[in-house]
């Protein structure tokens, strides 16, 4: 059977000072306040799970209020999410397994420090870092979900072990896109072109595609703790109130259930508890086998795949799979900073009347959740409906998946969104990352939100760069 080193819990131990929020992280906004726009308390986004840190570890502390036990077990989690997995059959048989095929070697791989992955780039010559490219063909699988292309499955693996083939490989350029705002200032968005190419199982030229970058992963488990009800009260899809706005749910596959239910993660609500995203994962993108998805990925027609052998079954083991489960959703959300500002408080005024808060909701409550009872009636404010919005023609993938259509995205938590940069050194946004900024990001909504980017681009120039500093304080 498999086990974890030794030397992992002795990490553990350490880890667990690393975990709790140090001094030299923690901010406090002395700023004076307008009192009438600033709420007491607002910038706790997560209540007393929040965490008082700006560091570049700032999306890898726990709730601050786990038992030491727990903590240890945090620092499992930990330890796993960042390990590298290896072919089988090899020694090391508590991480061997990764493949056949494959899109990272780690959870981190895509999640650097908790946080979010990098879009490919045209010079990208070693494959990308934390992007991926889903692909179906039209039709539904068994349970409404995207059709898989025949011989690839459904995402393009653009890595593997030795002597198996990779699936393909993905290439970026973009075109530029000159815009001017009323008040004369200037603007350019890059538009990103994919190209599929070195496909080893037949040609993949018109599939369905859908770029994805990997998330930051803070605040999961109060996400997974959110009833049906509480995201199907802000729901409206036949927009009952003629605002413009009709947000709906997605219905996806429960493994665990063998029904639809709720979909609450994935860049389409793809997924519909935090355990089926983990699972899903470890065998989507590094073809590691758990107890929900106990098949090797490999579609038929990849003969080397098949017959390659495996690391266990499941390879990775339910104790495994449970703490990288249980550090997911007890990873904290960082507290806001700057939210006394001057200039913060008038950007959060601004989103407010511009209706960016139709979508990006706060005050949620959290249900149950289990193994992990302190979430249990948390107030957060995670800045998502987490329901589909038809982002427009220009965001499109064309690839429908279950209820959403290829327009529609699941809308994006903004906590954590200023700390991006800090923690990972970039700040590219939206699903691929074509986004080099919050402004960026704006300019590209669509659809039921075109008439909040419109608004933003008819504010003057200081009105925009304050709507701005309030997000990056979130």
């Amino acid at each position: 059977m498999k086990g974890i080193h030794p030397l992992v819990f002795s990490f553990c131990t350490i880890f667990i000072f690393l975990s709790c929020g140090c001094s030299e992280d923690e901010y406090t906004d002395t700023t004076p306040v307008n009192q009438s726009i600033y709420e007491e308390g607002e910038e706790f986004l997560a209540g007393d799970l929040s965490i008082n840190s700006q560091s570049n570890n700032a999306f890898g502390h726990s709730f601050p209020t786990l038992s030491d036990s727990d903590r240890i077990i945090f620092g499992i989690g930990n330890s796993l999410f960042n390990q590298a997995w290896v072919s089988a059959p090899a020694s090391t048989t508590a991480r061997d397994g990764l493949g056949p095929t494959f899109n990272a070697r780690a959870c981190a791989s895509c999640h650097a420090k908790d946080g979010r992955g990098r879009p490919i780039t045209p010079s990208a010559i070693m494959g990308s870092v934390g992007f991926l490219m889903r692909i179906s063909v039209p039709g539904t699988d068994p349970h409404g979900g995207p059709n898989p292309v025949p011989n690839y499955g459904g995402q393009i693996q653009e890595m593997a072990n030795s002597s198996i083939p990779f699936e393909a490989k993905v290439e970026v350029t973009f075109e530029t896109i000159e815009g001017t705002y009323p008040d004369g200032e200037t603007y350019q968005l890059r538009k990103p072109v994919y190209q599929i190419n070195n496909e080893q199982f037949g040609s993949l030229q018109g599939v369905m595609t859908s770029p994805r970058i990997g998330q930051q992963t803070i605040g999961l488990g109060l996400i997974d703790a959110l009833s049906e009800d509480s995201i199907l009260a802000n729901a409206d899809e036949f927009d009952a109130n003629n605002d413009g706005i009709s947000g709906k749910a997605n219905y996806v596959w429960d493994v665990i259930a063998g029904q639809l239910n709720i979909g609450k993660f994935g860049w389409k609500s793809n997924q519909p508890s935090l355990q089926q995203q983990v699972a899903g994962a470890f065998h989507g993108d590094m073809g590691l086998t758990t107890s929900l998805f106990p098949n090797n990925n490999c579609p038929d027609g990849q003969v080397d795949c098949l017959n390659a052998p495996n690391g266990g079954e499941p390879e990775v083991t339910a104790l495994q799979l449970e703490r990288v489960l249980f550090y997911q959703r007890t990873l904290a959300v960082p507290i806001r900073r700057n939210f006394k500002n001057e200039n913060v408080l008038k950007g959060k005024k601004l989103f407010n009347d511009l209706q960016c808060i139709a979508c990006h909701k706060t005050n949620f409550v959290a249900s149950s959740s289990p193994t992990t009872p302190i979430i249990e009636g948390v107030k957060f404010s995670p800045y998502s409906d987490f329901l589909l919005h038809d982002m427009g023609d220009d965001l499109a993938d064309n690839r429908p998946e279950f209820k959403a259509t290829g327009n529609e995205w699941r809308t994006q938590p903004l906590w954590g969104i200023g700390l991006i940069e800090t923690v990972n050194n970039h700040t590219f946004l939206l699903h691929d990352g074509r986004a080099r900024s919050v402004e960026e990001a704006i300019l590209w909504h669509g659809g039921e939100a075109e008439q909040s980017k419109n608004n933003f681009k008819n504010l003057i120039k200081e009105e925009r760069e304050q709507l701005i500093a309030f997000i990056n304080s979130l």
